[in-house]
């Protein structure tokens, strides 16, 4: 129990340093919707995107593999932190000159022409977040999750206070949404300065011995990052390509994916729960995987985090109602239908990356592709049948889908290469039955806000005492024995 205390721990102060920054920048939000319209906002989305994608290329899954090597036994942490900052360096600095000499090609191929200065601040934006990649991840390894969150909260803050002044006070309509990018640019200047004595300690280094096994782990972590961005993204890449003229009566393409985009941020809750634990988790796997009890362990992680995203899920899924005081413009609330699924969808995946440690601790790295490859074949084919049927709310679901049979796939491989006694038909049943509730209760109308705040509130006590009598008569042994529900 002290190890999930740590883990828990650990989870909440890197919470602090993604969730605290990305509520502060969520907060922009309404700002946002006050000085762009849904077909200004529509660019940013597609860029936001693409930028997303293109960071998991950047970084080439060095951070999972300078985990990995790092903590062999007997291993040079300071040798393999070198190694693995010259390859996210020189890999960053090669895309980074090939996106700024074309910068005018690229605004053209992505809607911005015209806006080459957009590509050029997106570019160092993508830059300067991996450079500091690496010494982030030392940071996680060296259990200072304090300076972690530090570095990340006064980065945000820096990024809010200049998107304030440059929206209120310095605005010029023909930069536009730039402003947001250039914010983002000149607060990651920032972390330079917070890893000076780090990164002016790195020695560029090349080892004939290690190298190549470090970039033989990576390049198939990277491969499964970026597929599974493009699980996470290809719904707002092709949304405006793929909807039928006049789907939603009276709004154009661009109008939907505007609204598309800004209602996915509302997954934002959940999203910073699964990357949270995904920072804790890494270093955790791997430090306790040559426990003889790792399997029991890693099972009981998994169960409590089920449980954590099932009350996320409910929470917020039932009080749709109040984020619309979030969105300052009316037209972006008839959106807020995708919002359940969508949290669904990022729950499977936190349940991917827990089922995901075997396939890195046995060094079988190369499933996590072929996983996240056949989610990106699913995906294209999923929002290419939905898009047209059921708009953005059928995009939705194809990510909850996707992510769901992703888990299931990992699961039945992991148990056969490293067995672990999840708790499987408990989890379903926790899923299932939370999602049921929120079904439900959407069929519940008030006249008063206040009502429904009120059946809100005690439809959650009422759920989470359930939960406690439940789990309070739980039995867990140490033993990594297989569990029968």
């Amino acid at each position: 129990m002290s190890k999930l205390k740590q883990l828990a721990g650990e989870t909440v102060l890197y919470g602090l340093g993604n969730m605290v920054p990305r509520l502060l920048n969520f907060l922009l939000f309404p700002i946002h919707t006050i000085f762009f319209n849904p077909e200004e906002y529509g660019p940013y989305t597609l860029l936001m995107a693409c930028v997303a994608v293109l960071n998991i290329v950047y970084s080439f899954g060095m951070e999972t593999a300078y985990f990995r090597f790092a903590t062999k036994p007997g291993a040079d942490e300071a040798k393999i932190f070198n190694l693995a900052q010259t390859a996210v360096t020189a890999i960053s600095l090669f895309l980074s000159l090939l996106f700024i000499s074309f910068a005018a090609s690229f605004a053209n191929l992505l809607g911005v022409a015209g806006h080459e200065n957009y590509i050029v601040w997106l570019t160092l934006i993508m830059f300067t977040d991996n450079v500091v990649s690496i010494p982030f991840a030392r940071l996680r390894l060296q259990k200072k999750p304090l300076h972690y969150a530090a570095f990340k909260i006064t980065n945000v803050v820096i990024q809010i206070g200049l998107t304030l002044y440059f929206l209120y006070f310095a605005f010029n309509p023909a930069i536009g949404i730039g402003y947001i990018f250039l914010a983002n640019l000149v607060a990651n200047l920032f972390y330079l300065l917070f890893f000076f004595k780090t990164l002016t300690s790195w020695r560029p280094a090349f080892d004939l011995e290690v190298f190549p096994s470090l970039v033989r782990y990576a390049y198939p972590i990277m491969l499964t990052g970026l597929a599974g961005m493009m699980n996470e993204f290809f719904s707002r890449l092709t949304l405006e390509r793929w909807l039928p003229e006049n789907f939603y009566p009276g709004r154009s393409s661009a109008f939907a994916l505007g609204v598309f985009g800004a209602c996915y941020k509302f997954s934002v809750f959940m999203n910073l729960t699964v990357q949270a634990f995904r920072l804790a988790g890494e270093p955790f796997f791997f430090s306790n995987a040559v426990d003889k009890n790792s399997p029991a362990l890693f099972a009981r992680v998994n169960h409590y985090f089920i449980i954590v995203c099932c009350v996320i899920l409910l929470g917020v899924s039932i009080n749709m109602d109040m984020l619309k005081f979030l969105m300052r413009k009316p037209e972006y609330w008839e959106g807020l239908n995708i919002v359940p699924p969508l949290l669904l969808g990022y729950l499977f995946l936190g349940v991917y990356y827990n089922f995901s440690v075997w396939f890195k601790l046995t060094d079988k790295t190369y499933f996590g592709t072929i996983l996240t490859a056949g989610g990106v074949v699913l995906t294209i084919g999923m929002n290419f049948i939905l898009i047209p049927w059921a708009g953005y709310y059928g995009s939705s679901w194809a990510t909850a889908i996707v992510y769901g049979l992703m888990a299931v796939g990992c699961y039945f491989f992991g148990q056969r290469f490293f067995p672990i006694p999840y708790k499987i038909v408990r989890g379903i049943l926790y899923i299932s039955f939370t999602y049921i509730l929120i079904l439900l209760i959407d069929k519940v109308t008030f006249s008063k806000q206040l009502l429904a705040t009120g059946f809100h509130a005690l439809v959650m006590g009422v759920y989470l005492f359930s939960i406690y009598l439940i789990e309070r008569k739980t039995k867990w042994h140490e033993p990594a024995a297989r569990q029968k529900d």
